[in-house]
Parts: C-alpha cells; sequence; structure tokens
C-alpha cells in the first residue's frame, strides 16, 4: 500500500518550528496512546534537543490499560516526564498542568530570585490527528485552539493563553521525511494520522481485521458474527458486509461501506481497547518509498 507521506506543507511547518525554538521554554509531545510508537515523530530528539520534554500519551481511554504502563516506564527511563490522559476528559486536567509546571520549575525558581514572575510558555507539537488542539482546549478550558477528526486541522501556529502566566503554542502537525517502516505505517493509517481519500481503505480495513483477529480475537468476533480466525484479509471484511448486510443492487456486497465502518469503530473503540505498538519495538529501515 502506497501511501503519500509527506505533503509539502510539511516542510513549511518544520522550518516554523525550529524558527520558534527561541520562544519557548519547554515542548509538550503529545502522542497516541493506541500507537505510542508509530506517532512519535523520530525527528522530534534531534530538532528539541536542549529542551524539556514532556510527552503526553492522549487518547489512553481507547488504549489497553497495561500497555500504557509499560510505555510510561519507557518514557521514564528516557528521561521524559509522561503522563497518559483522554484530552476529551477534564480527568486529568489538574495532573497535566502540574507536569508542565514541574518540568520547568528550577527556570521558574531562578528567575524568582531576580524579582521576575516568569511567563511559562510551551511548544504543543505531534503529528497529525493525535489532539494536540484537543488537549490545548481542555487545559484552557474553552475552545481556543481549532479542532478537527481529521489530519491537518491546524495550519499555523495559534498562541493560547492559559493563565496570566502559562502559554501554549499549538503548531500544525509535523511527519517525518522518509517513511521506512511499513507496520507503523499501517499503525498511522489504522488511527487516521493520514488522510483516509489518499488511499485504498478497503485494503486498509482487511489488513487491519487481520491485525485485530491477532490481537483482540474474542472482541473481533463478538462485534461482527460472520468472521472466522482463519480467514484471510479480504475475506474478513467480506464477513464484515454480510454481518452487517452490507449490500449492493443485485447482492454484491458493499466493501467499501464495510471498509469505513470498520475504521470508524476501531477508531471510535467500538471493538476493543488495545495498543498496535509494543515498547520494545524497533522501527524497521526498509526505505519505503513514498507515492509522488
Amino acid at each position: 500500500m502506497q501511501i503519500q507521506w509527506y505533503p509539502g506543507h510539511m516542510a513549511k511547518a518544520r522550518r516554523m518550528l525550529i524558527d520558534n525554538l527561541k520562544l519557548i521554554d519547554a515542548v509538550v509531545e503529545i502522542v497516541d496512546a493506541r500507537a505510542p510508537v508509530a506517532t512519535r515523530n523520530p525527528d522530534f530528539d534531534a530538532l528539541f534537543t536542549g529542551k524539556k520534554r514532556i510527552v503526553l500519551l492522549n487518547k489512553s481511554d481507547l488504549a489497553d490499560p497495561e500497555t500504557t504502563k509499560k510505555f510510561l516506564r519507557l518514557y521514564a527511563e528516557m528521561g521524559f516526564r509522561a503522563l497518559a490522559m483522554a484530552a476529551t476528559s477534564s480527568q486529568k486536567k489538574g495532573a497535566a498542568i502540574a507536569l508542565l509546571q514541574e518540568a520547568v520549575q528550577e527556570e521558574v525558581a531562578r528567575m524568582e530570585q531576580k524579582g521576575v514572575k516568569k511567563t511559562l510558555r510551551f511548544m504543543v507539537v505531534g503529528i497529525p490527528n493525535v489532539g494536540k488542539s484537543t488537549f490545548i482546549n481542555r487545559i484552557a478550558g474553552s475552545n481556543r485552539a481549532q479542532v478537527g477528526d481529521k489530519p491537518g486541522v491546524t495550519k499555523g501556529k495559534q498562541w493560547v493563553k492559559i493563565t496570566p502566566y502559562l502559554e501554549l503554542m499549538d503548531t500544525p502537525g509535523l511527519l517525518w521525511p522518509k517513511l521506512s517502516d511499513p507496520l507503523l505505517a499501517r499503525h498511522l493509517a489504522y488511527i487516521g494520522s493520514i488522510k483516509d481519500d489518499i488511499m485504498d481503505v478497503e485494503e486498509l480495513a482487511a489488513q487491519l481485521l487481520q491485525e485485530l483477529m491477532g490481537l483482540c480475537p474474542d472482541a473481533l468476533l463478538a462485534r461482527y458474527k460472520k468472521l472466522e480466525r482463519e480467514m484471510e484479509p479480504a475475506a474478513l471484511l467480506e464477513g464484515v458486509c454480510r454481518s452487517r448486510g452490507f449490500l449492493l443492487p443485485g447482492g454484491l456486497l458493499d466493501m467499501e461501506r464495510g471498509a469505513r465502518i470498520v475504521l470508524d469503530e476501531f477508531r471510535g473503540g467500538k471493538i476493543a481497547r488495545l495498543t498496535l505498538d509494543r515498547p520494545d519495538y524497533e522501527r524497521q529501515d526498509t526505505d519505503v518509498p513514498a507515492k509522488s
């Protein structure tokens, strides 16, 4: 499956991030808790060298709780402050603000000794559709940043004042130039970080069903009654269509409708709470070419 991976506006977004690094005290990286490896931009480590880093595993309400705990331990070992949360809920709002303040407390204390009340500025970064703007709006308590359920909603930087001394910069989702791991690419596509309209959704949904049959077979079989464990990917998608009665005139199966239902229900957490990535997974360097 070929994917249009690095559209032209990504290079502009990257330059914008670099140009604004001097304005901020720390970086908040949002990743999707269902795919924490796939949704971490590998360029960020070099890009943000020298900056305090916080990693937030957003959408943790859709992920496997035990695997999320493993990722939190991994980030701690890497020297990052980390928190699992669901930005659609206020439950972890206080913990998130406390984590941000903790990350820069030494600088705050140093400025207070000089009699200066410092305004803390954080850059919120991540790949498309991980929930950056939703997180900012949750912390702000109002809809101040643009939000959408598709990648590419935020077009440029937006400063959002949380308190008189705390500001967050919302930034466009940033991918990396070369896609080199086909498994992680599929995971990104499954969760919606790559636009559906540039992919073959039937192929994508069939591959997702095959992966889910390995990860959560009981939940999948309970959701779609006409599936069987040993089915091939295409047969699994056909089984979904039969389970839901998705038929076209003449009795043909409506495969596109079935594919979109599978993707929508997976992304909405209706099949199972699960995490696609594993903490010990290492990115593969197979140089998968982007579609031109």
